[in-house]
């Protein structure tokens, strides 16, 4: 006997539609969102070229002209250090969203599938219980496998997101209290 309607596949389509949805509306914010930090970013660089055109057009002196790479190169550093760091927290929001609907997926999956195993249990043969009560056994231990691969990627993520951030953190520390020094004139 087929256990598998009509209704369950519209309800499952339906599912996948929803899912599907959502992903695109995810894509669609973050491509949005990166397209405004590159925008952003570009003002910015074209103001600091500005500035540093300016800079080089007032300049009276050869010293004060070797000065200017000295004054723009921190600010130029931190400008990467600072674009650097919004695209990964870009990315980890994105991934943070992608991961959710993933485990929403998978949990209504289980779900599912447990419901159609309780519902094909309940229509198995006489002494089918021992296969039954197997297939029982291997889809929750899946679930259980499944879970502890969710919690270890988490702690993965977490520790690899500690890392970077503690990276640019160092990074920006060591740029701000070593400044490169210009070259003197002849």
């Amino acid at each position: 006997m087929n256990t598998f309607n009509t209704a369950q596949f519209a309800e499952m389509s339906q599912a996948n539609v929803a899912q599907a949805n959502k992903l695109a509306a995810i894509a669609l914010e973050n491509a949005e969102k990166l397209a405004q930090l590159n925008m952003n970013t570009a003002k910015a660089a074209i103001a600091q070229g500005v500035e540093g055109a300016s800079a080089v057009a007032a300049v009276k002196d050869v010293q004060e002209l070797f000065a200017l790479p000295t004054k723009y190169a921190e600010s130029s550093f931190q400008s990467v250090v600072g674009y650097s760091k919004s695209l990964y927290e870009l990315s980890q929001a994105a991934q943070a969203a992608y991961s959710a609907i993933a485990e929403e997926a998978l949990a209504g999956y289980t779900k599912g599938l447990a419901a159609w195993v309780e519902k094909a249990s309940a229509s198995a043969p006489a002494g089918s219980e021992v296969a039954i009560n197997a297939f029982k056994s291997s889809v929750a231990a899946t679930s259980a496998a499944i879970d502890q691969f969710q919690k270890a990627s988490k702690q993965v993520v977490s520790f690899a997101d500690a890392s970077v951030r503690a990276a640019a953190n160092n990074a920006s520390k060591v740029a701000a209290a070593a400044p490169v020094k210009g070259r003197k004139a002849a």
